[in-house]
């Protein structure tokens, strides 16, 4: 059986650490991320985790890509601390750990995404998917403030099995959340968005907002997928609103 380290970037997650954790006990290691907590996710973390180191956060990909290189083992399951992994897909990792398949550095793993207490079945949600099994000398992020994903030098199988992804805690925070990542946006498309325009402000909000409810059958969600519509119309809006700020230097 070939071993794995289980890495979890967190801040701030006493919600979700212990469950999380539990959710990779499998691994030979696992090793939490944490950025500074202020909530007793660091105390928990140590009294649970094979081994817990600190950074300050300044976005994802710079966070996970500091961290890949601090496992102990070869093969690495990068895991949110609002995502879980189930049993069957427990046992799909532990099949491939025990038989490896030369040709593969990477696996996509599916998420179930759960939001507003009800799973998205639809809203441009539904094949939603992330590389979080691989090798870590083959694999990097991207160098991207938001939505960065895994860089593979080799080739990346597919997992039939998914990770529970909770993203909702309440809806405040979630819009803060969006916020955030707004703000990252910016930066990201400040180095390739030309002059701004209505077009930014006016029809790529609506397209956002189109393209998830009707194009991907959001309005099959319910009220999920209408406030899921709605806030992908508004986090496109906030990052052209905040780059128009950067370019002004009033951010």
């Amino acid at each position: 059986m070939i071993k794995l380290t289980a890495i979890i970037p967190a801040g701030n997650e006493i919600h979700n650490i212990e469950a999380v954790i539990a959710s990779v006990d499998f691994a030979d290691e696992i090793l939490v991320v944490d950025s500074y907590s202020t909530d007793g996710t660091y105390e928990k973390a140590q009294q649970l985790a094979t081994k817990v180191i600190r950074r300050d956060y300044q976005y994802s990909a710079s966070q996970k890509n500091w961290a890949i290189p601090q496992a102990q083992y070869e093969w690495i399951l990068l895991i949110d601390a609002d995502e879980r992994v189930t049993p069957e897909l427990k046992n799909e990792i532990l099949k491939i750990l025990q038989q490896p398949d030369p040709h593969f550095v990477a696996y996509w793993i599916g998420r179930t995404n759960m939001f507003m207490g009800e799973q998205v079945n639809y809203s441009g949600w539904r094949n939603d998917k992330v590389i979080r099994l691989f090798k870590k000398d083959f694999c990097r992020y991207e160098d991207k403030q938001v939505h960065a994903e895994i860089i593979a030098h080799g080739a990346v199988g597919v997992l039939q099995h998914k990770l529970i992804h909770h993203s909702y805690t309440t809806l405040d925070n979630y819009i803060a959340k969006m916020n955030r990542y707004a703000t990252w946006q910016a930066r990201d498309y400040d180095k390739k968005t030309g002059s701004l325009t209505p077009y930014h402000f006016v029809l790529k909000p609506f397209w956002g907002f189109i393209k998830h409810y009707l194009l991907q059958s959001g309005f099959r969600d319910g009220v999920v997928g209408l406030t899921i519509g709605y806030m992908q119309s508004y986090v496109v809006f906030m990052r052209y609103v905040k780059l128009w700020l950067l370019r002004k230097n009033r951010n």
